[in-house]
This record gives C-alpha cells, structure tokens and sequence, in this order.
C-alpha cells in the first residue's frame, strides 16, 4: 500500500526533523497546494520496535484525493530507542511540521497500536517548554495501549527494558490533563477482535478523557482484527476512513 501511495502521489521522503537517523518524515501532499490544508499526522505501531514510517503511506491515497496531507512519522524504535526518546520524538515532529509549513491547516494525529499510545502522550503534552503549540484539531487512536504497567512483565519489554517509573511517567492513563476550551476531539477505536487487554484499555482511557472534559467517542470496530483495523484506511469506503 506505500509502495502504490509513493508512485501515485506528490511526496517529499526522509524529511529530517532531526539529527537521528529515524528522525525523518514521509510526507504525501494533496493535489491542489495553493490554499492551506490539513494534516493527518500517522505514527506506526509494532510494539516499539518494529516496523517503520517506510511501511506508513497506505492510508495517503485516499486523504490526498480529499485535500488532506499525510505525514508518516520515523522515530527509535527498541532497543536503541528509549520510551521517553519515542514521546519527545513525535512531539518534536509535530513542532517542526508547525514551523516548517505556515499553509498547515489543522493537524489530526492517527496512531496505531503502540502508535496510539505516543499520539495519547502528544495529548498529554505541555507545549511551553516547545515554544509552540501545534492546532491539533482531533486524534483517531486505534487499537491503542494507554497503560504500560501490564507490559512490563511480558516478553514486549525485554527490547524495552522500562522500569516502573519509565513506564508510569509515559502511561497516557496517568496524564490525562484536564481538557482546555479548544481541546480537539478524540475518537478512541478498538477491534472487536482486539485481545481483551486493548479493548479494556480503549475502554478505561476514553471514560477518563470524557471524566476530563474531552470530546471523546468510543469506536468498536466489528469484523476485524488487531490489523486489519488500520490496514483498512486503505480503502476509501472504510468507515475509518470517512470519519
């Protein structure tokens, strides 16, 4: 599905926000570039390690022919990256896409899976100490983990290798700020054959965002699974993608 978005759409590959090597952005523009645009901002999964922003251009095709520009986030994934590395990553990202591009007309952040959990984090974040706030419009999280602690005696952290404290400080379910006035909506989906611990997460994350004053929905996905979920934004017809 990358491999068809690269070919068929205008983009602007291995953009560096950053020294690190995975510090790098695949961006897929709209067709019309004269007026200003959106962007839907996608952070990959894989447990933290693996997977790539190479495999994270399939959702363009259909958002570019809507006016909506995709930008696939690199960052370290594990073992050389560090949890609090990944979440300072994507929210460096964000800041310099805000400064890079003035024409960015609202960003709305896609994770997938541990993709989701960074994107949570960006929600959680005090942009002061950035010099800039990115107008983050709406979040879709799928399939997402919002609480680390369960991961820390399972094989997904021998890679990892987080302590207790690494895992709270960047646990989204912890750092659930109270929402602000322009507090973007956020759409929480989960499969319905997720395993039990994704949906009890999505569950328990979007009632404490709702319990903080966001504008939060709950989207239970029927008919796929912890894959299929996101490879589905592919398709125009999905209902995913039309949301």
């Amino acid at each position: 599905g990358t491999e068809r978005a690269r070919a068929s759409v205008q983009t602007l590959l291995h953009v560096p926000y950053g020294n690190g090597d995975r510090e790098k952005l695949d961006i897929y523009f709209p067709t019309d570039l004269s007026e200003t645009f959106p962007v839907l901002v996608y952070i990959h999964g894989g447990y933290w390690q693996c997977l790539s922003k190479d495999d994270s251009g399939f959702a363009a095709p259909p958002l570019v022919s809507q006016g909506v520009a995709v930008v696939a986030v690199g960052y370290d994934i594990a073992p050389e990256g560090h949890m609090d590395a990944m979440v300072l990553q994507v929210r460096r990202s964000l800041v310099f896409l805000v400064q890079q591009y003035p024409r960015i007309r609202g960003i709305y952040l896609c994770g997938h899976s541990a993709g989701a959990h960074l994107a949570a984090m960006v929600l959680s974040t005090d942009w002061t100490e950035f010099q800039v706030v990115p107008d983050i419009k709406g979040a879709v999280l799928v399939s997402g983990v919002y609480d680390l602690e369960p991961i820390l005696h399972t094989y997904v952290n021998d890679a990892l290798n987080m302590s207790r404290e690494v895992a709270q400080r960047n646990s989204p379910m912890r750092h659930v700020p109270t929402a602000v006035p322009a507090a973007c909506e956020v759409l929480v989906a989960v499969a319905q054959h997720d395993s039990p611990e994704f949906r009890r997460q999505s569950q328990e994350y979007s009632q404490a965002l709702r319990a903080a004053g966001w504008s939060v929905s709950l989207l239970d996905l029927a008919g796929v699974d912890h894959f299929d979920v996101i490879e589905k934004l592919s398709e125009d017809s999905y209902i995913l993608t039309q949301v």
